[in-house]
């Protein structure tokens, strides 16, 4: 992937990443109050889900091992997973300084804990990530579970008006990976309810999202509601466009990565954290929707035609 991308033939990517959590690593591990998880499910999916919690919900209890104290969200496509032993990304965000760090290994459910044996520990640039403060948590009461073949309307419109999502991958026999994704709001083409876009742009240049859709093409994404607390989680398939021409017509973009939506989950109340109004970053690119492009708009209030519905619990 970095030789197409026209890096020169050197360890880059996995091959410089270590497995251990050095003392600044797990300092920053425990003043977190989000981190994002991605691993597949038994059927092969892959999906994103997110874990919140006071400071400290996170903790290296090790230099090769993290636990995050988690129950379960009822309705989250990764709840049961771990119950064994499983392949799992983590990706650990403080969106108002702009800090991640990656956290990739094997995680299994002990109890109330994920406890995570890491194998890749690493922290990337502050590029397009958007200043968000946590202010405080949220009073609404747990809401319902939609799900879906296709993105409803009003999920589209959402979709279309964020500014951010995090991606998950897996390669078999090589682990998963949580990352994040930004840019202006409207970097995200929404093509009806099973078709997504999004540019891909200068990064660190490890490529491990790309690498493993080289390797595998499912992947989940998750897009989160800052203001009301709602999660939208995708699953399906990407495929990266490389036609320069294409990606000619999107300021910034070097590529550009398609994904086909296979399922959607939809959890109101999932995370019980409130954030503050973006502050942009200085990274994104310039984005101008195409005419005809759905407006901004506040996350759905309701059920995709067809989708299936159920009442939901919350926990942090």
């Amino acid at each position: 992937m970095q030789l197409r991308a026209g890096f020169p033939d050197r360890a880059w990517g996995s091959a410089r990443v270590g497995d251990a959590v050095p003392p600044v690593a797990a300092d920053f591990l425990r003043g977190r109050q989000l981190v994002v998880i991605g691993a597949a499910t038994p059927d092969g999916a892959v999906w994103a889900s997110p874990l919140t919690g006071p400071p400290g919900f996170v903790t290296a209890v090790d230099e090769r091992t993290v636990a995050a104290r988690r129950a379960p969200l009822p309705g989250d496509p990764l709840a049961d997973v771990f119950a064994d032993e499983h392949d799992i990304g983590m990706l650990a965000i403080e969106p108002a300084t702009r800090r991640r760090m990656r956290v990739n290994g094997r995680g299994r459910q002990v109890d109330d804990l994920l406890v995570v044996h890491t194998e890749q520990v690493y922290a990337n640039c502050p590029k397009y990530i958007q200043a968000r403060a946590a202010e405080g948590r949220g009073g609404a009461a747990p809401g319902a579970v939609v799900e879906s073949g296709g993105l409803a309307p009003e999920q589209q419109a959402w979709i279309a008006a964020a500014d951010t999502f995090f991606v998950a991958t897996h390669a078999p026999g090589l682990g998963a990976d949580a990352s994040h994704r930004g840019g202006a709001p409207g970097f995200v083409a929404v093509a009806g309810e099973r078709h997504l876009s999004w540019p891909d742009y200068t990064g660190n240049s490890m490529y491990m999202t790309l690498g493993n859709l080289e390797l595998d093409p499912r992947a989940g994404l998750l897009f989160l509601d800052w203001e009301r607390g709602r999660s939208l989680q995708l699953s399906g398939r990407a495929s990266v466009d490389w036609d320069p021409a294409r990606a000619a017509r999107v300021p910034g973009a070097e590529r550009i990565v398609d994904f086909a939506v296979e399922r959607v989950v939809q959890i109101d109340g999932a995370v019980p954290i409130r954030w503050s109004a973006p502050e942009y970053s200085k990274f994104n690119p310039p984005f101008d929707p195409p005419t005809g492009a759905p407006a901004p708009a506040a996350a759905p209030r309701t059920p995709a035609a067809g989708a299936r519905s159920r009442s939901g619990t919350t926990t942090s």
